[in-house]
């Protein structure tokens, strides 16, 4: 089985950007279970929530980035 997902980067200005949109395996979803964390792009990011959207047949995935000591 496999599901749409979209990340999508909440900014700090407050807005909204799709950073990734692809087909995840049922493997996927289940390691996401395991993290707090992921990769896209070579950036890291925090995931924050998780939202169904029916409409569209997506997992939204709602994501801020990891800041470095350095940043």
């Amino acid at each position: 089985m496999e599901a749409s997902v979209r990340i999508i980067e909440k900014l700090e200005n407050g807005d909204l950007k799709t950073i990734d949109e692809r087909a995840w395996s049922q493997a996927m979803f289940t390691m996401m279970e395991q993290a707090n964390f992921l990769l896209v792009g070579g950036k890291e990011y925090e995931m924050i929530e998780g939202r169904l959207d029916v409409e569209n047949e997506k997992l939204e995935v709602l994501v801020i980035p990891v800041k470095k000591d350095s940043e």
